[in-house]
């Protein structure tokens, strides 16, 4: 069984609320302020894994592969984090990035869009 947005969303939101606090107790500039600083989690792996590219004395940041399983599990978080924003906000992840890749499409001139769905989920 392959991994959707909508399982995502369900399970997210019922864990948060279930061990933290009801969604909308923060506001969306709380969960865009826990989304930044995933999104920086995730580049200080990413800077640290560049150190270890180069020559000299920054190598000592880390072992590549060790590196590797920390970046994917901050872009875990990320994504985590961005679909509570998005439930806050009140609308799916499958929408905005449906209705933002079309956009980009056309503005390019690609034929390439995906489907946008209708329903607005929280």
């Amino acid at each position: 069984m392959s991994l959707t947005f909508a399982m995502l969303r369900e399970q997210n939101v019922a864990r948060c609320e279930e061990t933290r606090h009801e969604l909308g107790v923060w506001t969306l500039t709380d969960w865009a302020t826990a989304l930044a600083g995933e999104v920086g989690e995730a580049c200080n792996v990413i800077k640290k894994m560049r150190r270890s590219e180069l020559p000299g004395p920054q190598h000592i940041n880390g072992d590549p592969f060790v590196l590797y399983a920390q970046l994917q599990d901050e872009i875990g978080d990320v994504l985590t984090y961005l679909d509570l924003l998005s439930a806050a906000a009140g609308f799916s992840l499958e929408s905005a990035v449906a209705r933002k890749f079309n956009k980009v499409s056309e503005r390019i001139g690609s034929a390439r869009t995906l489907p946008v769905p209708e329903t607005v989920t929280s």
